[in-house]
């Protein structure tokens, strides 16, 4: 993309080693044998083994010091943290970001579940420290005023034709291939109003995914995403909501549906929330003008 200015992925300083292949790296899947429980109580073998998706802990650093740990499946871990890091307002823009990546020092097995990052000086870094479950994007939050949103409304001309939007959820399935080697993982997907796929993230935590979506974004500068759509599989909670709120994006869709919160955020943010989204059918809420019928 001409213009992008990737952040720094130098990782911490350490003894240098044999580079990774990308797929050992990257794997998001695990076979396992499986006994299959039939009518009547018999348990059967099955001749192939199964496929499951990875989940596995993440631990980011802030320099040499913990900070946090996700639940989250192995993959585009950089892009993770770097969208954990902005969707949580530890960060407000690339530059922030001064090197992130797995810590050359560590043993093979423990770098690819750490990330250490290197933050500007001044940056203001919170506090707080909490474990995140892969089920869970509020994880950690100590009290109801950590829930608030630091964000100004979002404000975008992005209009979508009622037909695209219908057949987003159907691309973004198309778009998840571990989903369909394992059927574990969620999915979140950007369009542009033309139904164009920017870009698609998969994992076992649908936050997770969009975090990823993020971190995609912020590395090539592209936020706050006023011209985009998001796609996720499942519900829309606050979760979802908040992250798109922080990435500026006026227009979130999912095939399942959406909470008291997420409605009131889209309200109250400017945002359009489409949910039960599938042929013949969306149900609006909030700035719902951005749907053209």
């Amino acid at each position: 993309m001409p213009g992008m200015s990737p952040l720094p992925r130098t990782p911490p300083a350490g003894p240098s080693r044999p580079a990774r292949a990308p797929k050992e790296l990257e794997r998001q899947w695990l076979e396992t044998p499986v006994r299959r429980l039939r009518a009547g109580g018999a348990l059967e073998a099955l001749d192939e083994l199964d496929r499951v998706a990875v989940e596995a802990p993440l631990e980011i650093r802030l320099g040499d010091r913990p900070f946090t740990v996700l639940m989250r499946t192995p993959g585009s871990d950089e892009e993770l943290v770097a969208g954990f890091l902005y969707s949580e307002g530890i960060v407000r823009s690339a530059s922030e970001i001064l090197a992130l990546g797995h810590p050359e020092a560590l043993l093979d097995g423990d770098c690819r579940n750490v990330v250490a990052v290197e933050l500007a000086t001044g940056t203001s870094a919170t506090a707080r420290s909490f474990y995140a479950s892969a089920s869970c994007g509020v994880c950690g939050k100590s009290s109801i005023a950590d829930l608030a949103i630091a964000a100004p409304p979002v404000v975008s001309g992005l209009r979508v034709g009622r037909a695209r939007l219908e057949s987003l959820p159907g691309r973004l399935r198309a778009a998840q291939p571990v989903f369909a080697e394992t059927g574990g993982l969620h999915g979140a997907a950007l369009f542009d109003a033309a139904g164009t796929l920017l870009a698609a993230r998969e994992d076992i935590g649908r936050h997770n995914a969009v975090d990823k979506l993020i971190g995609w974004a912020l590395e090539r500068r592209l936020l706050p995403l006023s011209e985009a759509v998001l796609v996720v599989s499942g519900r829309l909670g606050f979760e979802i909501v908040q992250k798109a709120i922080v990435a500026g994006i006026p227009l979130v869709a999912s095939v399942g549906a959406a909470s008291s919160i997420a409605v009131h955020l889209a309200e109250s943010f400017g945002l359009t929330l489409a949910t039960f989204v599938k042929p013949g059918n969306v149900n609006l809420y909030g700035s719902i003008e951005r749907v053209i019928p």
